[in-house]
């Protein structure tokens, strides 16, 4: 078994590797809007899988599958030439997820957006439900709330425990 680093330093040159393969070897017209963006290798370094992307639509999706599926064993053997391991990855491509991906959460975001801008629209001209200023007050600040100022209060509470005066 392998240690994980040397499968991810494996996977990472692998990637440049069938990148550069496809840019400067395979002269198919199919592969000219492909990029490379990731490859994974499994942990007895056997399998690798690399991800690739597609500037178009579905049909330049199959159509490159089916270039990359035909330049595979080409791609393969420029792989073990320049990795030098005793047994060279088998190739597996597969489309990456992760611009679909992208896509939908930046329409995700542009849903929250509208949605937070109707609620400003809607909370700019709103009035409270209750009263303006929910707390009462007097005008005075010094007036106590039930007429007797604080001074009264205190002679009234000696009066009624002298044991605390």
């Amino acid at each position: 078994m392998a240690d994980t680093a040397r499968a991810r330093r494996l996977a990472k040159r692998i990637a440049q590797i069938v990148a550069s393969g496809l840019e400067h070897e395979v002269k198919d017209p199919r592969l000219a809007m492909v990029t490379i963006t990731d490859a994974r290798v499994t942990p007895d370094l056997r399998d690798a899988t690399v991800y690739y992307t597609v500037f178009g639509d579905d049909a330049d999706y199959a159509s490159t599958a089916a270039a990359l599926h035909s330049a595979t064993g080409v791609l393969r053997s420029r792989v073990g030439q320049q990795t030098g391991v005793r047994f060279t990855p088998t190739l597996t491509f597969e489309a990456d997820a992760v611009p679909e991906h992208a896509r939908r959460l930046d329409e995700l975001l542009a849903q929250a957006k509208e949605a937070d801008e109707e609620v400003a629209r809607l909370a700019s001209g709103a009035t409270p439900a209750g009263d303006p200023d929910p707390y009462r007050t007097t005008g005075d600040d010094q007036a106590d709330t039930d007429g007797v100022d604080e001074e009264d209060d205190l002679e009234q509470d000696v009066r009624r425990n002298p044991q605390d005066g």
